[in-house]
């Protein structure tokens, strides 16, 4: 079949009677037959729109979306008035040749580049340079070919730039049927920006790792000097061999409960400050700002640190100075050499409670990270995933940070604890969570309200004593 004959209007109108002519599909029109431009033709047909193709070869340029029709460029170009560019930036050249087809056409570049930079102006910008009779929109770019595929554009944030208000209000009306969230970015100058989204590596992971690692990093040299070379210095015994699991599973559990604590702790700021300001609808500050915007990547950093803690704590029997040191006790035993031990009820209590807390900060842990994934979380009413997230979230730091007590609750005054007068890890690891859950009772009382008020009122008061004296001296 031709595509003369493809894009042939019937000479006769077929429906039933005492019924109005249904309306015609737009038409959309696709350069490019790779990936990308197969998967939003896909995407289109499905959400009612036709679909024509430009390709150099169109006899021979591989399977197709079912529906879809496939033509020349200059053919293409003529029938729809929105046109996809699914091509790459090297071969741009075409479109200068049907360039008078183009004129008066909304064009969509989707095109990414491979490093920031590569070429000297934007690739939208080299477009519209061009095809200056077109309207060049920069957006889409954002949108992967397997996630147009499987349908995963709900809610999903694509942005859009261009100089033609009327073609970004064209391309936005099309996303918008499609299930994407738009975002105009302003004119055709912000392309560079919007080309450059793509080649971000994990931005809203970047602040949540680096504070893990420093801490990672910082806690291991600590226990490492506690511990292995303490040990070695003052006792002359080496146990190096313990700092790839004993060691590994002290920072684990210590790191996952401060960056569980951070979780927390700008929500309990940001009160404060709503408190003293009197009104939650002023801004807050940059820094607050972006740290509460990252409390998803800290928690589920918390997370993976917390399964490390567990996985490391299942193989603790079965390691080989655990299964020595068990073995050589009950060998002293049977030669009379050591007296049994005793059973000691209060301890026997205190490992039993240790464990039930760590296993049920664990369990609370995991469902935190269950309701944060989209599949999840979007089951949930907004109350449901705010009780889960909020009163389940403290109830958690409250747990684990009860199993950290436990841990340690007749250590803290044995001389012996503090190594070179250093406080051990747990110690140092509860500062944090013991701060957070002291300000969230804190918020609970209405005392804190009261008083909060009376220093604003304060501070407000002598605001006008202080300007007074400000005009004094300028006039002096």
């Amino acid at each position: 079949m031709t595509a003369a004959s493809e894009m042939k209007p019937e000479s006769v109108s077929l429906h039933p009677l005492g019924t109005a002519p249904a309306s015609v599909p737009e038409l959309l029109c696709i350069f490019g037959t790779g990936d990308l431009g197969r998967s939003l033709g896909l995407r289109l047909l499905q959400s009612g729109y036709r679909v024509v193709y430009g390709s150099r070869r169109p006899d021979s340029c591989g399977p197709l979306p079912q529906g879809a029709q496939v033509m020349s460029h200059a053919e293409a170009a003529q029938t729809a008035s929105l046109i996809f560019i699914c091509v790459h930036r090297e071969h741009y050249e075409f479109l200068e040749t049907i360039a008078q087809h183009l004129n008066g056409k909304v064009l969509v570049d989707l095109s990414n580049n491979l490093k920031k930079n590569i070429y000297p102006e934007a690739n939208a910008a080299y477009l519209q340079r061009l095809v200056p009779g077109a309207a060049v929109v920069k957006g889409l770019n954002t949108l992967s070919a397997w996630a147009l595929q499987n349908g995963l554009l709900a809610g999903k944030q694509v942005y859009l730039c261009g100089n033609s208000a009327e073609a970004k209000q064209a391309v936005a009306e099309m996303a918008t049927k499609l299930g994407l969230a738009v975002s105009d970015r302003g004119s055709l100058s912000a392309a560079r920006e919007l080309e450059d989204f793509p080649l971000r590596l994990f931005p809203e992971w970047r602040l949540p790792l680096r504070v893990a690692f420093g801490l990672m990093a910082f806690f291991f040299f600590y226990l490492l000097i506690r511990d292995v070379i303490y040990a070695y210095v003052e006792q002359g015994k080496d146990i190096s061999y313990r700092i790839m699991v004993s060691l590994a599973n002290k920072v684990f559990p210590i790191v996952s409960l401060i960056m569980l604590s951070l979780c927390y702790l700008p929500g309990v700021i940001a009160a404060f400050l709503q408190l003293y300001r009197g009104t939650k609808y002023r801004r807050f500050p940059d820094w607050l700002d972006r740290w509460m915007l990252c409390r998803k990547q800290m928690g589920l950093v918390a997370l993976g640190l917390a399964f490390l803690h567990a996985i490391y704590t299942f193989i603790i029997p079965i390691r080989y100075a655990v299964r020595h040191k068990l073995i050589s006790r009950v060998v002293d035993e049977i030669d009379n050499k050591t007296t049994p031990f005793d059973f000691d009820n209060t301890e026997a209590w205190g490992t039993d409670s240790f464990y039930v807390l760590g296993i049920l900060g664990f369990f609370l842990y995991v469902l935190l990270g269950l309701t944060s994934l989209p599949s999840v979380g979007g089951t949930l009413s907004w109350r449901e995933f705010s009780f889960i997230q909020s009163k389940l979230g403290h109830l958690t730091l409250s747990v684990c940070t009860a199993h950290g007590y436990i841990y340690g609750w007749n250590k803290f005054l044995r001389p012996s604890t503090y190594k070179w007068y250093t406080p051990p890890g747990y110690m140092l690891c509860l500062i944090v969570p013991s701060v957070v859950l002291v300000l969230k009772v804190l918020l609970l009382l209405p005392c804190v309200d009261r008083t909060l008020t009376r220093i604003r009122q304060g501070w407000e008061r002598t605001q006008p004593r202080e300007e007074k004296v400000m005009n004094k001296s300028t006039n002096l």
